[in-house]
């Protein structure tokens, strides 16, 4: 895997460029206070923060935390109502952005107090100005390869052309887990990243490109699939000195059955719209894919008994069912939005 090392320099602190920060929440009002007071600490301080609630009306936790803190925060705090899930809501923050820099900070995210100074670093020494977008490094999110079942029974049955993290697989249709790699302290290059704790150059907005309204509701893959389809113009790296953690709140997540399900379809979509054109060892690797994480899903039940774990087994097969019968309309559909 590449990585090059990376110099804070003195424009960390001096940068006049501002960062709009763009946060999707859903019945979170204790992690959007919290999160407030991590970015307050910032060594850069954000431009604005526009927070993006989901939640119904008549629920009014979250606005009244905005309203009670907002005004002892050192900068903006944007409050707006809109649903449709964490894709949706982020194009509501670009749009409402006005930041040269555009960061996704999930509310359960918590940053290390130079993360926005360490990132904007990396963009001003982009003399070609080629940069798209910066992930962070979540330093508690680091999966050991060598000790994961899973990623070593991949590696055993040869499903992935390709084990480099941060890549996508156009072998398969699979982005291998960027996590796979070790905390580090350079830059790597990536076909995708997350949008838990990544920044943007606003220029990548500006021609229309803007999350799949595809993917509705519960997020799975729309940040890979937004990056994937930014990195066949922009460069995009994972800056290993930019650090933060992920609390995992459990809040507003959905249940196994449907999670599962997305497993399917939503990398079935990713699949056809970045690989258009599709060889049958193509085909064969991704429902190949798709069958092993099935069998892992069936054992695990077994071993659990646990209700939710075959609620997701069958939600796995309802994914696959639905993936399969769709991929030829979905191919068409494609076709169409591409004309």
């Amino acid at each position: 895997m590449e990585v090059r090392s990376t110099e804070v320099s003195n424009s960390e602190r001096t940068s006049t460029r501002t960062i709009s920060v763009v946060t999707p929440t859903l019945r979170r009002p204790e992690e959007v206070s919290a999160l407030l007071e991590n970015l307050s600490q910032q060594k850069v301080l954000p431009f604005e923060v526009i927070l993006v609630d989901g939640t119904p009306a008549g629920e009014n936790e979250t606005e009244k935390i905005v309203q009670a803190v907002g005004p002892t925060l050192p900068f903006p705090v944007r409050y707006t109502r809109h649903g449709g899930g964490t894709a949706i809501q982020r194009n509501v923050g670009i749009d409402q952005s006005r930041g040269d820099f555009i960061a996704f900070i999930d509310d359960d995210v918590r940053l290390k107090p130079d993360f926005f100074g360490v990132i904007l670093s990396v963009f001003e020494e982009d003399a070609e100005q080629r940069i798209g977008g910066i992930a962070g490094y979540i330093t508690n999110e680091f999966l050991n390869p060598q000790t994961s079942p899973r990623w070593r029974w991949y590696r055993r049955l040869h499903l992935f052309g390709t084990y480099e993290p941060g890549r996508y697989d156009f072998k398969s249709g699979y982005p291998i887990n960027r996590y796979l790699c070790p905390p580090h302290e350079g830059l790597r290059r990536l076909d995708f990243m997350g949008a838990g704790c990544a920044v943007w150059s606003r220029r990548v907005f500006e021609d229309g490109l803007r999350f799949s309204e595809f993917f509705k509701d519960y997020g799975v893959l729309e940040d890979a699939h937004l990056a994937l389809r930014a990195s066949r113009n922009w460069t995009l790296l994972e800056c290993g000195r930019a650090r933060c953690v992920h609390l995992r709140s459990q809040t507003g997540r959905i249940d196994k059955r449907r999670l599962a399900r997305k497993t399917a379809i939503n990398y079935r979509y990713v699949f056809v719209e970045i690989v258009p054109t599709r060889t049958l060892v193509q085909e064969m690797r991704f429902w190949s894919v798709q069958g092993f994480d099935l069998f892992r899903f069936f054992v695990r039940a077994l071993r659990s008994r646990a209700r939710e774990d075959w609620l997701a087994v069958l939600g796995k097969i309802e994914g696959i069912v639905a993936a399969f019968r769709v991929h030829s309309t979905l191919d068409d559909h494609l076709a169409e939005i591409r004309k």
